[in-house]
């Protein structure tokens, strides 16, 4: 990397030569003299030639590009993030990030490097798929790159993290055999999956064009969370990954996917409905309504079945596990022309697959795999399901009931179901909605990881697989849920104030005691735990009357925080995270380390998933986790 001076103040730049550009970036506000990290922000990746086609490749820049801004992101509902919310983060907590909302000008990336970065260093690149469902971006400062990277070079793991942004919502995943007609008249294979084909572009981009900032294009890992975890699950499963992979290897973080991906009629039942509302009875018609309406619309809609995105020995579905997938012929699926760009750019790809590290590997290179068969780290948090608390409180438990065994449609199924997870017609209103939450959790988080990482396993040969559970708890919450894993791996967000100080504060203390926010310039000289904390109102977090306070101090989160950070890293660097045999615990507690999979038996409810879920197979059991998320139906409104 090269840092020019302009009045006094280095500003780090890239020259790149195969884009004929001059990237100007910014020192990242969390740089220290042994540690400094540049990051470059706004990096336009490909263009969007309507509503409802495929992105194309950027591949001209003007001579100068001033990186310094974060880009556009793409329209959606205007409120706090999904983790904003379940952080619990009080107003004064959170920085103003006045992002542009903009259709056709949403696709763009960030990339966050270690400053001695140059063409020759060659680091594995991680790229960040965030979740969020239609709403969201890989610019939030909650999943800043920057402490990560940070760490990476303190621990001598140099890494550059790429965050990126692409179509959400209806923008993103509108399908339906109309639609599917128009793309095909404008010579686009395929319908739908726009957001998909978006991260793919940013792959690719990644792969042309990483290493003039250092990046190494054939070591890049994608890792992401909730339906960005489902996206990674998709690409995996894509014909474009089986052709030519442009990554190698992934890290599911508390996925939430269709594993039943729907096809395009029965995607396109669900935008017919959407276009009666808005009184569209054409492509051209829902083309011209403005995207500010179409943003609440379509919150669900995500990946689509149409024939052409995923592989050819796809069978529909995230977990039936072909055991001799048949590989088939470039052209056949793809079209020749996009596998032809690829592979002009790709010579390396196809044989090279990086594995684990031999000196640190426990599962080495003597099982050879397809290089579509990348290793993954899978897991789940332990109460993924407080995301859906305000619809689980609506239920009665007569309701409940009644609707739980007419989607079951098996009384004896039904019964086992409901005595598995002590609810009935007279479970106390009190207690009903913990229960449910916990039926919530299986259906849709826990239950689906175990099939998703045993259909991997099993395609991969039983081999390349690890398997963790993060329970440690949310310094506001109490409980391990849904994206709280965020707050430890990229340690962006503050602690509240905590009740008394842990005796470990004085024997292994944080770094550098410090907390910043990407649009601060300098270091808050103060430390997390007494960030957002004012004299007269005490921590900057809402609590909730039914919530205990914080139970995280500050030892217990750096325990668990440089726990998972060296582990993501170490697995971003081909090195085995632990042994493919265990399972690794991140909490509760400040608990983290090496477990045997009996931890199963006691971390999550596998004997209920086997004796309750099993039987019903996993359309009914998702069918019974979506409405129930829903609530009852007289509030037919989607909560995600």
């Amino acid at each position: 990397m090269i840092a020019k001076t302009f009045d006094a103040v280095q500003v780090p730049v890239v020259l790149h030569e195969g884009l004929k550009t001059t990237f100007t970036g910014i020192v990242h506000p969390i740089s220290t003299p042994d540690a400094p990290v540049h990051q470059y922000r706004g990096i336009k990746y490909a263009s969007i030639p309507a509503r409802f086609r495929q992105s194309k490749l950027c591949t001209h820049y003007p001579p100068q590009t001033d990186c310094s801004r974060f880009g556009p992101i793409c329209p959606q509902p205007m409120f706090k993030s999904v983790e904003e919310e379940l952080f619990n983060l009080t107003e004064d907590c959170i920085p103003d990030q006045a992002f542009i909302l903009s259709e056709f000008e949403c696709l763009n990336l960030n990339i966050t490097c270690p400053a001695d970065s140059t063409p020759d260093s060659r680091y594995p690149v991680m790229i960040w798929i965030h979740g969020g469902g239609n709403r969201g971006s890989g610019s939030n400062w909650i999943t800043d790159a920057g402490p990560l990277v940070q760490k990476s070079v303190i621990a001598n793991m140099p890494t550059i993290i790429v965050s990126i942004n692409f179509r959400l919502g209806l923008l993103g995943f509108a399908a339906s055999p109309a639609l599917r007609d128009d793309n095909k008249a404008a010579g686009d294979e395929g319908v739908g999956n726009y957001g998909l084909r978006d991260q793919r572009r940013a792959m690719e981009w990644v792969h042309r064009y990483i290493e003039a900032f250092g990046g190494d294009p054939t070591n890049v890992t994608l890792f992401g969370e909730s339906t960005g975890a489902g996206d990674i699950l998709c690409h995996l499963h894509s014909a474009a990954n089986e052709v030519a992979p442009l990554f190698h290897r992934a890290i599911v973080q508390s996925a939430i996917v269709d594993l039943e991906v729907p096809n395009v009629p029965q995607t396109g039942w669900q935008l017919s409905k959407l276009m009666s509302a808005l009184r569209a009875r054409t492509v051209d018609e829902l083309r011209a309504i403005d995207a500010e309406k179409l943003v609440a619309l379509g919150a669900s809609m995500r990946a689509t079945d149409d024939g052409v995105f995923f592989r050819r020995s796809w069978t529909g579905s995230l977990v039936n596990v072909d055991e001799t997938p048949q590989h088939h012929q470039a052209g056949a699926h793809l079209g020749d022309n996009l596998v032809l760009e690829l592979n002009s750019h790709s010579h390396h790809l196809k044989g090279s697959h990086h594995g684990l590290d031999k000196s640190r590997s426990h599962s080495r290179t003597r099982h050879p795999q397809p290089a579509s068969h990348q290793p993954v780290i899978i897991g789940d948090c332990g109460a993924e399901s407080l995301l859906w608390t305000l619809p689980a409180s609506l239920w009665t438990a007569a309701g409940a009931v009644k609707r739980i065994r007419a989607i079951c449609q098996s009384l004896n199924k039904a019964n086992v179901l409901l005595r598995s997870y002590d609810i009935s017609s007279y479970t106390p209103s009190d207690e009903l909605p913990e229960r449910l939450l916990e039926l919530i959790n299986d259906t849709r988080f826990a239950w689906p990881t175990d099939l998703i990482a045993s259909s991997l396993r099993a395609e991969r040969g039983g081999h390349g697989v690890w398997r963790y559970v993060f329970d440690q708890e949310s310094p506001s919450r109490g409980l391990p849920h849904h994206a709280v894993d965020l707050m430890y791996i990229f340690d962006n967000v503050p602690l509240p104030s905590l009740p008394m100080t842990s005796p470990y504060d004085y024997t292994e203390p944080r770094e550098n005691g410090c907390f910043y926010t990407p649009d601060s310039d300098d270091e808050c000289p103060i430390t997390k735990a007494s960030t957002c904390v004012d004299d007269d109102d005490g921590p900057g977090y809402d609590y909730d009357a039914d919530w205990a306070m914080p139970v995280v101090d500050d030892w217990t989160y750096a325990r668990v925080r440089n726990a998972i950070q060296e582990r993501w890293l170490a697995f971003a660097h081909g090195r085995a995270p632990w042994r493919a045999e265990g399972v690794y615990v991140f909490g509760p507690e400040g608990e983290v380390g090496e477990r045997s999979t009996k931890i199963f038996q006691a971390r999550r409810r596998a004997q209920v998933w086997k004796e309750a879920l099993d039987p019903l197979g996993m359309e009914i059991v998702q069918k019974l986790g979506v409405e129930l998320c829903n609530g009852p139906p007289v509030d037919s409104r989607s909560y995600f």
